[in-house]
């Protein structure tokens, strides 16, 4: 039975030994070598885009319990890290290198940010929905933050501290490489679909992200806090109906106005549809003719993200928008009626606006392109 159970100890401290140097290994081929790789190198490579994020999740969350599982081997015979800076230790023994009453918070913050750095790992950049991506790219900035405290903080400590120190080590590997992923397939989706940008502000974050993209490995790193930045501000501002919807739903619309007049616009029974075209134009923001029951109608950016919210919904929750839509039915026509000036109209506008910003954030949040769909909104693209 003592053999037995030695021959266990062995074998779980020779996997959590063994394990930790083949992944972190891994974790630097992927990082270093594997980017320098011509298309035809890497799709002759035994490595997979799969492989390479099954890596990067074992690294995160199995090399966190290796880490623990040597500081903990090495505390047990030598160490005690559970003692304040104002409480005595005995000789060979050192203070807690993180104050015991606030610890929790920095564990926490660190749990919250290698989640965000797993679901970035894993997820397709150019599927992911907007507000989500920036969020984890912000939670993985403060993340890589903490990684570079508490190596800092570790050095200090004798050989028990280099499990963590390696651990951290590999975490911020995994943030640059893939980091430097989204930037890459955001640059190159853009290029490829001729993403007009809804935000001027986001050409010059557009510069700053293909000199960065430039950079080698080892560079890239040493800035991967200001890349991390600039990549989540990138993926808010650079957001843009594809050129190929924008050329369509920009010139279909308006081609009886290339000759000839339009036919009279009806906006009878849509309060909305009444606002774009009823308002003045400086407050309302008409951007567009639009069809809607094959009749002609002005759109503004506010009924375009109202029609693309109530579209989405349809699409994923269609009990929801049966509420929503009978909602509406009741209390738009109604209201419409009423709106007979320019004033009245402009004054349903402002009142609605809240109710567009939610609109537009929810699209942000669950639609992986959502100027698309709001762009195509009463055109006959969709079709």
């Amino acid at each position: 039975m003592f053999v037995i159970s030695n021959i266990i100890s062995y074998l779980l401290i020779a996997s959590f030994f063994i394990l930790p140097i083949t992944l972190g290994a891994r974790n630097w081929y992927f990082t270093f070598k594997y980017p320098k790789m011509t298309e035809e190198e890497r799709a002759n490579n035994k490595y997979s885009r799969s492989s390479i994020k099954k890596t990067d999740v074992a690294i995160i969350i199995f090399g966190a319990f290796c880490a623990w599982f040597w500081t903990g081997l090495f505390e047990i015979s030598s160490y005690s890290f559970d003692k304040n800076y104002d409480e005595a230790v005995y000789v060979g023994e050192m203070h807690s290198f993180l104050h015991t009453e606030y610890r929790m918070t920095v564990w926490v913050t660190l749990a919250i940010a290698m989640a965000a750095l797993i679901i970035l790992s894993v997820a397709d950049p150019v599927k992911f929905p907007p507000v989500p991506q920036a969020l984890c790219f912000g939670f993985a900035v403060i993340g890589e933050v903490l990684y570079l405290f508490l190596i800092i903080q570790l050095t200090s400590l004798p050989f028990c501290g280099l499990a963590h120190i390696y651990y951290l080590a590999n975490l911020i590997m995994i943030t640059a490489r893939v980091t430097k992923r989204y930037i890459m397939e955001h640059l190159s989706y853009k290029e490829e679909h001729d993403t007009q940008y809804i935000h001027e502000s986001a050409k010059p974050v557009e510069k700053a992200l293909q000199t960065v993209a430039s950079l080698t490995e080892l560079h890239f790193i040493m800035i991967l806090p200001a890349a991390v930045i600039l990549i989540a501000i990138f993926i808010l501002l650079g957001q843009g109906p594809d050129g190929i919807i924008k050329a369509f739903t920009m010139t279909a619309d308006w081609t009886f106005s290339t000759q000839t007049p339009p036919p009279p616009i009806d906006y009878e029974g849509h309060y909305l549809c009444t606002v774009a075209a009823g308002g003045h134009k400086k407050v309302v923001k008409p951007v567009r003719y639009g069809r809607r029951r094959g009749d002609i109608i002005v759109v503004n950016r506010q009924l375009l993200a109202s029609n693309a919210f109530e579209d989405m919904i349809m699409e994923r929750t269609p009990k929801f928008h049966r509420a929503v839509r009978s909602f509406y039915d009741k209390h738009g026509y109604p209201i419409s009626r009423h709106i007979t000036t320019k004033t009245r109209a402009d004054m349903v506008y402002i009142i609605m606006k809240p109710l567009e910003w939610l609109f537009i954030l929810s699209l942000y949040t669950f639609d992986a392109h959502p100027e698309n769909r709001i762009a195509v909104q009463y055109s006959d693209y969709r079709k």
